[in-house]
């Protein structure tokens, strides 16, 4: 080699961004997450100093917590769509259909509840395929295309529920014909039970008076929520589907090119965000025993809210599973905390508008001139 080669090739070496150390400061800014969990803390502060202390007894936490949950399976399902460079706007009205398909399996059909399972996650699974295969066929923005179903399938939910109920929007009686089958312990009630009541026996939680424990066990959204958010960390981590993801939302000809699967990864994507929205559909249906056209409103927003506080950037290619499960908990604390507090609780739908303003000027401002990323 060359001495002008040997020199050449030392600076490209020294000019390598990836070898390039970067400070403690940089190296944090850069995780998706950090924005999340600084909110966090400071929603946490803020109630400290403003709400009952009751809000962080054992039974407060689970008070936030449930709501927090619900919304959280949607974030990550959501969070995993954005990374890939998509957005779905019908898993709000996903929930209602869901709802509905479950609930007339149940009611009217009278179908066990594992067939009314199979049957509710198999039309999720077609509606995310469906979804996933306008938006890549037809080149359509996914924004636009979501948009679309979340009318189609706001509708559908009507017409059915009316159908299913003669003539209401509400479909009753759905905990009661559900039975007593062993897959209800899954979707519905408290897990660990025996553990509490243990626990509250020998004075480690509180009590009322008679004895019964203020807190009966965990809610098992929460457990889904947990299995869910660890799931898709290890996912996008630790294995080469997570790394396609990335690069799918990155740029996603250049994903081809490299031999990703890009058509695939998206179409899982969309069934998995159709998946989530379901699974909250089976969770409230079965907790509320009824289903009705309302449910899911407006939870689309929340849900990418939650996940761009999270880390997610509207651009694709880059955010954090991690990130919404602390953003949807940011939520479910507000939610739920105004309610310790003397503050009116529409304040939350300004929250909601300012915590987004707030992550994304984070997200695209304040990273690109820390790091110099886009």
């Amino acid at each position: 080699m060359s001495l002008s080669s040997k020199a050449a090739a030392a600076s490209s070496t020294a000019t390598d961004e990836r070898l390039k150390k970067v400070s403690l400061l940089t190296a944090l800014v850069r995780r998706p997450e950090l924005g999340a969990m600084a909110g966090l803390l400071l929603v946490i502060l803020f109630f400290l100093i403003f709400a009952n202390p009751t809000m962080f007894t054992l039974a407060g936490f689970m008070n936030f917590m449930a709501p927090a949950a619900q919304l959280g399976i949607l974030a990550i399902g959501a969070s995993l769509l954005m990374i890939g460079g998509e957005f779905d706007l019908s898993l709000g009205s996903m929930i209602a259909f869901a709802g509905l398909i479950f609930g007339t399996a149940l009611t009217v059909l009278q179908l066990p509840l594992s067939l009314a399972l199979l049957l509710t996650f198999g039309c999720a699974l077609a509606f995310g395929t469906v979804n996933a295969q306008i938006v890549l066929r037809t080149g359509l923005p996914s924004f636009i295309v979501t948009l679309a179903f979340l009318f189609i399938l706001r509708g559908l939910t009507l017409v059915g529920l009316k159908w299913a109920s003669g003539g209401a929007t509400q479909l009753r009686g759905i905990r009661e014909a559900a039975g007593d089958s062993p897959l209800l312990t899954l979707f519905s009630g408290d897990a660990f039970e025996g553990a509490f009541k243990w626990a509250a026996e020998h004075g480690w939680i509180a009590t009322f008076p008679n004895g019964t424990p203020t807190v009966t066990g965990v809610p098992v959204e929460i457990l889904w929520f947990i299995a869910i958010a660890a799931v898709a960390t290890w996912v996008l981590l630790r294995t080469q589907f997570g790394n396609w993801i990335f690069a799918a939302g990155g740029d996603a000809r250049a994903a081809r090119n490299s031999g990703v699967p890009v058509d695939r990864v998206k179409t899982l994507l969309f069934i998995t965000m159709a998946v989530c929205a379901t699974l909250v559909a089976v969770l409230t249906v079965l907790d509320v025993g009824s289903t009705d056209a309302r449910r899911g409103f407006q939870k689309e927003f929340e849900a990418i809210i939650a996940a761009v506080i999270g880390g997610c950037l509207l651009t694709g290619g880059y955010g954090s599973a991690i990130g919404a499960f602390f953003g949807a908990i940011i939520f479910g604390m507000v939610l739920i905390g105004l309610t310790y507090t003397n503050i009116d609780q529409d304040w939350y739908l300004v929250f909601l508008g300012g915590m987004l303003l707030l992550a994304v000027v984070f997200n695209n401002v304040i990273r690109k001139r820390v790091t110099g990323e886009r």
